[in-house]
C-alpha cells in the first residue's frame, strides 16, 4: 500500500491503526518494543509509520508513562570550552538512552545553580545531570540526580580520576629531569583542581622542590590580569610549570613568550583537559585528557536506573575514569638526567 503523508496533518496511532485494520492498543506495542506483537506485524506497522509521517508525541508519552523523556542539565560555566564538549557528550549518551536534554547554566554562582535547579525540576525533567559549581554540595532532591566533578566531592557519581591525571604529569616531570616546578592552580576552593594539584605533588614529593601558585589569590594581590611573576621564578630556576588546566597553561606560556623564554627548550608546561586547540597552537601543549564519552555513559547510566527504580548496583557509585596523558612539543628534558636519578621504569625519583 502507497501512502503519501498530507504535511498538514497530524497523524495519530489510530491513524495507523484503521490503516492496517488492526487496534491502537498493537500499534503502540510495536512501535514502543513492547506487549506481545506479531513477529511479521512489527515491521509492516513500523513501515506503515514511517510512510505516513507519524511523529511521536512526547506529550502523549508523558501523560501514559508518566514521564517527560527530558533530562537537565546543568553547568558551572558555558563560556568556558571545556563545558560545551561535557554538554555534547552529556547529550550524545542521553539520546542514545532515548533522553533528550535541557540545559541551564549557573554561571559560577552558588545561588543561580540552586535556581537553575529548581526551574529544571519546574519543567518536568526526569533526572538531572549537574556539574556544580566548584566547591559546592548537591543536597538531596526529590528527583533523581548524577553528579560529575571529583572523587572527592561528597555525593559524586562519576568523575575523571583527575588525581591519578594529576599523578601522570607529575611523573612525566620527573621523568624528564625537572627538579624545581611550579604548579599553577585558579582558586583552592576547587576540588577538582585540589585533586589534580595533590596528584601531582604525590609523584614528586622527595624528589623535586614543588611551589603551588593559585592565580585568583594572585589577583587578589596584584590586579586581575596581573603577570604571574613567571620570568622571576624562572630565573630563580622554575624549569617546569604544570597548571590545572589548558587555558591557564596557555597564560602561562604567553608570560614565558613574552620575557624571550622558551618552551620547550628552556622551560616546561604541562596542562590539563586536552581542549580542542591544544594541539593546534605551537608549541603544541602536553595535556591530560578526560574520557567524556565514558563519563557521560556511566552518568546517564546511572541516572536511568534510579529513574527506573533499579538500583543502579550495576552502575556504581563514585566511579572514577582514567585520565591519560597526551605528550606534545611543550614538554623539554630538565638540567637533571633521567639515567642518574630515576630508576628505570618505575616512573619514580
Amino acid at each position: 500500500m502507497s501512502v503519501t503523508p498530507n504535511p498538514k496533518q497530524t497523524i495519530n496511532l489510530g491513524d495507523i491503526a484503521r490503516a492496517l485494520g488492526v487496534s491502537v492498543a498493537t500499534v503502540s506495542n510495536a512501535l514502543s518494543g513492547k506487549g506481545r506483537v506479531s513477529a511479521s506485524l512489527v515491521p509492516r506497522i513500523r513501515d506503515m509509520a514511517e510512510a505516513m509521517g507519524y511523529v511521536p508525541s512526547q506529550a502523549a508519552r508523558a501523560l501514559r508513562t508518566g514521564k517527560s523523556g527530558v533530562l537537565g542539565l546543568v553547568l558551572p560555566d558555558i563560556a568556558s570550552p571545556l563545558f560545551p564538549q561535557i554538554a555534547q557528550a552529556i547529550e550524545r549518551a542521553a539520546s542514545a538512552s532515548g533522553y533528550g536534554i535541557l540545559i541551564a547554566d549557573s554561571r559560577g554562582d552558588v545561588g543561580v545553580q540552586t535556581e537553575a535547579i529548581n526551574r529544571l525540576i519546574e519543567r518536568g525533567v526526569d533526572g538531572l545531570i549537574i556539574v556544580p559549581r566548584r566547591g559546592t554540595r548537591i543536597a538531596s532532591m526529590d528527583i533523581p540526580f548524577a553528579v560529575i566533578d571529583s572523587p572527592s566531592t561528597p555525593g559524586n557519581t562519576v568523575s575523571a580520576d583527575h588525581w591519578q591525571g594529576g599523578a601522570l604529569i607529575g611523573t612525566h616531570l620527573a621523568l624528564l629531569g625537572h627538579r624545581n616546578i611550579l604548579l599553577i592552580g585558579n582558586n583552592p576552593a576547587s576540588n577538582v583542581q585540589n585533586d589534580r594539584i595533590g596528584g601531582m605533588r604525590s609523584t614528586l614529593s622527595g624528589c623535586a622542590t614543588v611551589d603551588v601558585l593559585w592565580i585568583e589569590q594572585h589577583e587578589a594581590k596584584h590586579g586581575a590580569g596581573a603577570l604571574l611573576g613567571l620570568a622571576e621564578r624562572f630565573e630563580s630556576g622554575t624549569t617546569a610549570f604544570a597548571a590545572v588546566s589548558d587555558l591557564h597553561a596557555l597564560r602561562a606560556m604567553t608570560e614565558l613568550h613574552r620575557a624571550n623564554i622558551r618552551v620547550p627548550e628552556q622551560a616546561t608546561i604541562t596542562g590539563f583537559d586536552d581542549l580542542f586547540w591544544a594541539s593546534a597552537i605551537t608549541p603544541a601543549m602536553t595535556s591530560v585528557r578526560m574520557d567524556m564519552p565514558r563519563i557521560a555513559d556511566i552518568a546517564i547510566a546511572s541516572l536511568v536506573c534510579a529513574i527506573d527504580g533499579k538500583s543502579g548496583d550495576e552502575v556504581g557509585e563514585n566511579t572514577r575514569v582514567p585520565m591519560s596523558l597526551i605528550t606534545r612539543q611543550t614538554s623539554g628534558p630538565g638540567p637533571v638526567s633521567n639515567t642518574h636519578h630515576h630508576k628505570r621504569g618505575t616512573g619514580t625519583c
